[in-house]
């Protein structure tokens, strides 16, 4: 099993199953808070009021951002990995595993868990884990998309 640093300009070839990198970092703020749900309207009170005393009632411990933000912003973590050689996003499933709250650090550790070609000898697929880990090593989210990949020029 291969161990990538932060990855970048990765291919369909350098993939075998059991092929391990770790994403850069990115800190959740107030204002990616405030700015997701305003352009998705994701308004409920449990996104939008921060007085301390109605979130101590929510029992929340902090503001707590939704799980499309944690995701997008996971997707956005990866995404230098496969910039070059990405074609399509084809499938994933999503399992939210704890909060993530505003102030809070995250990284995403992918875990190549299927590679196979496809009829076309320049591309093939690859499924990844990837876990959304906070500044504790908590795991908060876990997704395992599938992708079309291009296979690097000989």
């Amino acid at each position: 099993m291969a161990d990538l640093p932060i990855a970048l300009d990765i291919h369909w070839d350098e993939l075998p199953v059991g092929t391990r990198f770790r994403t850069r970092k990115r800190t959740v703020t107030e204002t990616d808070l405030v700015h997701f749900v305003n352009l998705t309207w994701l308004t409920e009170e449990l996104f939008g009021n921060a007085d301390p005393a109605d979130r101590a009632a929510m029992g929340i411990p902090g503001r707590v951002v939704p799980g499309g933000l944690v995701y997008t912003f996971a997707e956005g973590l990866v995404a230098p990995s496969f910039q070059t050689a990405g074609l399509a996003f084809l499938h994933t499933e999503i399992d939210m595993q704890g909060p993530t709250l505003v102030g809070d650090t995250l990284h995403v550790d992918c875990e190549v868990v299927e590679q196979r070609a496809t009829s076309n000898p320049d591309r093939g697929l690859v499924r990844t884990r990837n876990t959304v880990l906070n500044q504790r090593g908590t795991p908060v989210l876990v997704y395992t998309p599938l992708r079309l990949m291009r296979r690097r020029a000989n």
